[in-house]
């Protein structure tokens, strides 16, 4: 697997450092593309790849190609628009790894299929650490023969890894994965702020907290920013907005009610619409803690 050509389209958090991750563990990272050139620039030089001016040269320089992307339109433009990952594809394989509706995932798995490609979801949990060091939760869609081929890769950038089944299902689990850690993330900035307006010792109570039925992951990762006001971005309240909003979408045509996921995304979303979306998912304490700007 390491004497195969990989390539990175978007460069942001996680795109960056997965590529970093890979270049250290001796794998050829070949080609970079993002939006941003300056940005594709550095981490070219960086880790010796060439920095492509566009999609079909990533194509053409690489034997798979990694993509990590905003949203559904982000998607569609790099599979569909006039300058794609598929002109002359046959043979590559495209692993996608942003948090995105089941529907792309199958659009873009049916389409490189078309071509000859092979085409894999790759849901990641963890954040910007796990991606440096190659400690990621990885869920994977699509067919369990091209999982099988890249499985040494995807070992290399997780610690955990499981294959969830066909195109669209991995995407499904990472929803649920984050509209419950959104839920979770929601409900203790409001226990935390409700305590602070008790007069509570907060160093107490998230110890208690930790010590009983309310513990949690979101506790450990987010319970000290909160009170300290650091919102440095791991996951940001946009992308937490975006994956409820999936979520939501997902219960209704399931017919389930989600009174919890829609108020978790009303909160983020108010936070978006306040231009504070860049602000990790721990923010959303400024809408509940008495007497901060916000709320």
């Amino acid at each position: 697997m390491k004497d195969k050509k990989i390539g990175f389209v978007g460069l942001g958090r996680m795109g960056g450092n997965m590529a970093r991750c890979l270049n250290d563990k001796g794998y050829n990272v070949a080609a970079v593309f993002d939006l941003n050139q300056d940005v594709a620039s550095a981490l070219a030089t960086e880790v010796g790849a060439t920095s492509c001016a566009n999609l079909a040269e990533i194509t053409a320089a690489s034997d798979i190609v990694l993509t990590i992307v905003t949203n559904d339109a982000a998607m569609e433009s790099i599979y569909f628009g006039e300058d794609n990952l598929l002109k002359d594809a046959a043979g590559r394989i495209f692993i996608n790894c942003a948090t995105l509706t089941p529907a792309i995932h199958g659009r873009v798995d049916n389409a490189a299929t078309a071509v000859g490609a092979s085409s894999l979801e790759a849901c990641m949990a963890s954040s910007i650490p796990q991606a440096r060091n190659g400690s990621l939760f990885l869920m994977i869609g699509g067919d369990q023969a091209v999982f099988e081929s890249t499985k040494p890769l995807l070992d290399d950038l997780s610690e955990a890894l499981h294959f969830v089944g066909p195109a669209g299902k991995a995407s499904e689990v990472k929803v649920l994965v984050n509209m419950i850690m959104n839920i979770n993330t929601a409900a203790l900035a409001e226990g935390l702020g409700i305590g602070q307006a008790l007069g509570l010792d907060l160093e107490m109570l998230m110890k208690v907290l930790g010590q009983t039925g309310a513990r949690s992951r979101v506790l450990e990762t987010d319970g000290e920013d909160m009170v300290a006001r650091d919102h440095e971005c791991y996951f940001s309240a946009e992308h937490a907005a975006k994956d409820s909003g999936i979520a939501l979408k997902l219960a209704e045509a399931s017919g389930i009610a989600t009174p919890l996921a829609q108020a978790t995304f009303d909160q983020y979303t108010k936070m978006t619409a306040m231009g504070l979306g860049e602000l990790d998912k721990s923010g959303i304490a400024e809408l509940t803690f008495k007497g901060r700007a916000l709320g």
